[in-house]
């Protein structure tokens, strides 16, 4: 078998995003895996974690948050587009993790949040991307508490903005939203004062 077809034969059993020792576990040498990388085939997305340069991956991001941390869960903005409640358009993904957990050193576009333990998983559901792969993300109902919630450094307009839509969608009962901004006191009252003049 030449080395070419070896080569492609190890490739296509490594995962989309894969580490170092993975890499080691194909077949690849040291000697191999660090030619490739300093011929420019592999690309660091994070320390130790890499992924083919050319590959056909959708969303290396997601895939390199998701293999860091699995906890990883999309906020704010990146969820809110996701919902169709935003149009913006986030420079980079926002990810929350739990109050405490520290946050992962990687070379792609994330910003971090951190966000109560206690509260953490209200409202987090598990969502695919890629067809294969899962990341956490917070509900429609969530992201907008969030939004309200981190208004002062986030801006008024996208909590605004994501309620409104989210009125305007079929089916949405604002029962379901004052119960979940129940679990945080401190937006309760705007988040009820701003259902009162949209409904």
């Amino acid at each position: 078998m030449s080395t070419k077809v070896q080569m492609r034969t190890r490739r296509q059993q490594l995962p989309r995003v894969f580490t170092y020792a993975q890499a080691r576990e194909s077949g690849i040498s040291k000697h191999e895996f660090y030619q490739l990388r300093d011929l420019g085939s592999l690309e660091s997305l994070a320390r130790g974690l890499f992924c083919w340069v050319n590959d056909d991956v959708p969303d290396l991001t997601l895939s390199a948050i998701t293999r860091l941390s699995p906890l990883a869960t999309l906020c704010l903005e990146s969820a809110l587009v996701h919902h169709d409640l935003s149009d913006a358009i986030p420079l980079a993904y926002h990810v929350a993790l739990p109050r405490g957990m520290r946050h992962p050193a990687i070379d792609v576009a994330v910003q971090w949040h951190s966000f109560d333990a206690k509260t953490f998983k209200l409202g987090r559901e598990i969502v695919k991307f890629e067809g294969v792969n899962t990341i956490g993300m917070y509900s429609e109902e969530r992201c907008i508490i969030d939004a309200f919630r981190l208004r002062g450094i986030e801006g008024s307009d996208i909590a605004y903005e994501a309620l409104r839509r989210w009125v305007r969608l079929k089916n949405r009962k604002p029962a379901t939203l004052i119960q979940m901004a129940s679990h945080f006191p401190n937006v309760s009252t705007p988040v009820i004062k701003a259902l009162q003049i949209l409904l």
